[in-house]
């Protein structure tokens, strides 16, 4: 059987470029966190992404323009009124969110808080303001351990995060209270993206989060997404990193968490050359009728959570460079019934102030071995993603 997949990598905010709409969502003009941590790090070593047309779409330094790429690549213009992970990752599988998400610049309300201590009977809560999360976690650890309240916070974006040392809180417990968030948020309808799970320890002697046990509780979507288009239809989409939580389980038949973007783009070979262990990840439940398809979407959020919201411009490259050296592994694997897509869902610039993320348009690869390379300029929607996927399976 010639089964044909389709394959999308996410590398997570690596936007190239301000959306015209920038000023709207808080940002400025000059963001554009490909072509600025490229310039950080007096350019950047990436043969793979630059022989698949990556360098063709702008000016980024050690990204070379080339006249025989071996993709179709193009930029993509969000649709959608938001610049954070469900908002890109939702239109990416075709679901456009023309209503923003809410956002609390002054904490979540006291009614919400007061709800979110009663039914945990946590006790307390500390913080309650947006802030980044290794200053607050550092800033509050000590009282933390004092009163054994968790740290609750926010940021630009519509998120609400929970912050405790695991072995003070159990992890199973951090959980639990993210689940109580969740419920009373939708309740409540506000509208909120996301509730995540900020795990940390002390480690040497400072608090260190813990990325491997970070969970994220999405807002269900609201209408079905291309994932959901084939999993009724009996077909495999294979969820590895992020993109269980982002999409609540929604169209999903198989999930996989990663500590690394390391380990999910090794995953993502596994589940490309079929080593992948399916059965240790599929959910239960899942009745798969059609293995002449199948979709593979991971997420690599490194980029974003690591460095982009940290301004790391240093080490966001050195992530850029370690996917491409993958890419290098990854690229001989996709044969002529695969569709490998690589695009980002939004942008965090480590250059520009602030550590929030940015308002930008993404770069679209799409690679398959007898694809027929050309530019595709500039598109409008990153549902063309979903549309593509669709015309590729059938």
């Amino acid at each position: 059987m010639n089964r044909k997949r389709a394959i999308i990598i996410v590398i997570d905010s690596m936007g190239c470029g301000a959306m015209e709409d920038y000023a709207d969502f808080g940002d400025v003009a000059e963001c554009n966190t490909l072509k600025n941590v490229c310039h950080y790090n007096n350019g950047l070593k990436t043969p793979n992404l630059e022989k698949m047309g990556l360098g063709n779409l702008g000016d980024y330094e050690g990204i070379q323009k080339i006249n025989t790429p071996i993709a179709q690549y193009g930029i993509l213009k969000e649709k959608s009124k938001g610049k954070d992970t469900t908002t890109g990752h939702w239109e990416i599988a075709g679901l456009v969110s023309n209503k923003p998400f809410a956002t609390y610049p002054n904490g979540f309300p006291d009614e919400l808080i007061n709800k979110f201590i009663s039914e945990t009977n946590c006790g307390g809560i500390l913080a309650n303001i947006p802030a980044s999360g290794t200053a607050i976690i550092e800033k509050l650890n000590e009282e933390h351990h004092k009163t054994k309240y968790p740290i609750v916070y926010t940021s630009a974006d519509s998120v609400f995060q929970i912050a405790v040392d695991t072995d003070l809180i159990p992890l199973d417990t951090l959980y639990n209270w993210c689940r109580v968030a969740r419920k009373l948020l939708d309740e409540g309808n506000y509208n909120t993206a996301r509730v995540i799970a900020r795990p940390y320890k002390i480690i040497d002697g400072k608090p260190t989060r813990i990325s491997k046990d970070r969970r994220d509780y999405s807002m269900a979507p609201p209408k079905k997404t291309v994932l959901d288009r084939y999993k009724d239809l009996g077909v495999k989409v294979i969820g590895i990193g992020k993109i269980e939580d982002i999409f609540s389980k929604a169209g999903i038949t198989h999930a996989v968490h990663t500590g690394s973007n390391k380990e999910g783009l090794e995953l993502t070979i596994k589940a490309i050359d079929g080593t992948l262990d399916l059965d240790s990840i599929k959910y239960t439940n899942v009745n798969i009728t059609d293995n002449s398809k199948e979709i593979i979407f991971t997420n690599l959020v490194d980029t974003d959570m690591l460095f982009g919201h940290r301004n790391d411009a240093k080490g966001y490259g050195n992530a850029i460079e370690e996917i491409d050296s993958y890419l290098g592994k990854i690229l001989p694997l996709i044969s002529e019934n695969d569709l490998l897509i690589i695009t980002a869902d939004h942008g965090c610039d480590p250059t520009v102030p602030g550590t929030d993320h940015t308002r930008e348009q993404v770069p679209v690869l799409y690679y398959s071995k007898n694809i027929e390379p050309k530019s595709l300029g500039t598109e409008f929607g990153f549902d063309t993603i979903a549309n593509r996927i669709i015309k590729w399976l059938g």
